[in-house]
């Protein structure tokens, strides 16, 4: 059965228990990873997902918080003897900057590197990312700093669907990507100018019709006042979650 597993819930500064927010698509098949901060590896076998399943990686932005893991993923996937292709899919912002890294750290000469294809995605709501037996994925443009994508995941055999919103001011394409979905993971890190507060993901989830709101990338720690979930449910009549670092979510 397809899951998914919150890698990380933290916004920008992590703590012992939370690191930054990514996520990874568990299947029979394949396996998606949803952004790379930190050491992905460590957090891809301490879920106990199996690193060598994976096909796809998905980049939402380039901000340090999303993919600071990217150059150390592609290594230690090398050193551990990789040999299949790896798809990095971005819009060209990312994808353009993702290249500049792999040329600085001259990957084209380093011996047997496995080869990773960068699929560029347009800035177009509903773009379609990937497609297997077990699940569509769907990316539309967000409005976060830079350019910024959200995701919609339909699963095929649940007919369920999951949006993701990513790093986001409350926007119209977000309630568009979640319409009708069982779930919709939004970000919290507050209400400033590229991002949204509890409260507002409320909002969001209600007029999606979602059916349940778990919240992510939310102030951790010291920064962590425990009403998040309060202040959503203000908003939203759903199910309201705080995510945690390797909740698991099945479809």
């Amino acid at each position: 059965m397809p899951k998914l597993v919150i890698l990380g819930s933290s916004n920008a500064i992590p703590d012992d228990s939370h690191e930054n927010t990514h996520m990874a698509l568990a299947g029979g098949e394949s396996s998606v990873l949803i952004d790379c901060p930190g050491n992905p590896l460590v957090r891809l076998r301490r879920a106990g997902l199996d690193v060598n399943a994976l096909t796809d990686l998905v980049l939402t932005h380039f901000h340090p918080d999303h993919v600071s893991g990217f150059s150390l993923l592609l290594m230690n996937l090398w050193l551990l003897g990789r040999k299949r292709l790896l798809a990095v899919h971005g819009l060209d912002y990312t994808v353009d900057r993702l290249e500049q890294v792999m040329e600085l750290h001259g990957w084209s000469r380093w011996p047997n590197f496995f080869p990773v294809t960068f699929r560029r995605l347009p800035e177009l709501e509903m773009t379609p990312v990937i497609e297997s037996e077990e699940w569509r994925i769907f990316s539309s443009p967000v409005s976060h700093l830079i350019p910024t994508i959200g995701l919609r995941i339909e699963f095929s055999q649940s007919q369920h669907a999951l949006a993701y919103s990513c790093d986001t001011e409350p926007c119209d394409q977000v309630v568009r990507l979640a319409q009708g979905a069982e779930v919709l993971i939004h970000e919290s890190a507050g209400a400033s100018r590229g991002h949204t507060d509890a409260f507002q993901a409320g909002e969001i989830a209600r007029k999606a019709e979602a059916q349940r709101l778990i919240l992510i990338h939310y102030p951790t720690g010291e920064f962590n006042d425990g009403s998040l979930v309060a202040r959503a449910a203000q908003a939203f009549d759903g199910p309201v979650t705080l995510a945690e670092d390797f909740m698991e979510l099945e479809f």
